[in-house]
């Protein structure tokens, strides 16, 4: 059942989600080109994990190894393959507080994942952290739902033109990790969410003439 909108904070509710509308109103596609991932190398904390990914790092290590640097597994072996952030949630290892320890390099310095480099060879059957297959989106539970926000950094300004330019909305952008998260039933409520304020916003727009 989709709740509209519960309009707190501009946030409205599908299952047992709170969903910020800057979801629908802004545009985002990645553009490698032109940041580099910078969103994996900037920053001062890794990737969020959740619990079962923890577990999931240590089994899938020894297949993952032969794809990363080798300050990569420098990093991993040290730290191990999952720490605990500052704030006391699990997290990716970083090489020198820089990047994650799981970045490769292309021949263009692009970065890319190494665990989906071995879920792409087959090596694996787990592709990568679901926090950085939804980024730009972040979610954060808490005991009665689960928060899900659009992150926004000034180093993700080149996608959001991207999007902008190709008109795609930022839920759009990450449907395969917001499916892989929730669920499709839970995808296609957000999807009639985003086609109900359109059309509201159409409506209004149209009384204004």
């Amino acid at each position: 059942m989709v709740y509209l909108p519960l309009k707190t904070n501009q946030m409205f509710q599908i299952q047992k989600t709170l969903v910020s509308e800057d979801l629908l109103e802004n545009d985002f596609v990645c553009n490698l080109s032109a940041c580099k991932g910078a969103c994996c190398v900037d920053g001062d904390a890794g990737a969020p994990l959740e619990e079962k990914e923890t577990e999931i790092l240590v089994d899938i290590y020894s297949r993952v190894k032969p794809y990363l640097r080798a300050a990569g597994i420098a990093a991993i072996e040290d730290q191990g393959a999952f720490v605990k952030g500052d704030d006391g949630e699990w997290e990716t290892p970083l090489v020198n507080g820089s990047e994650c320890a799981y970045v490769i390099f292309d021949e263009k310095g692009i970065t890319k994942c190494g665990l989906e480099a071995a879920y792409n060879d087959g090596a694996t059957k787990w592709r990568k952290p679901v926090s950085c297959h939804l980024y730009p989106v972040r979610t954060r539970e808490y005991s009665e739902f689960t928060a899900v926000n659009y992150h926004q950094w000034s180093i993700c300004s080149d996608a959001c033109s991207l999007g902008a330019e190709l008109s795609v909305p930022v839920y759009v952008f990450v449907k395969e990790a917001l499916i892989r998260k929730f669920g499709a039933a839970w995808y296609e409520e957000l999807a009639l969410v985003a086609a109900t304020l359109k059309a509201a916003e159409k409506g209004s727009e149209s009384n204004k003439k």
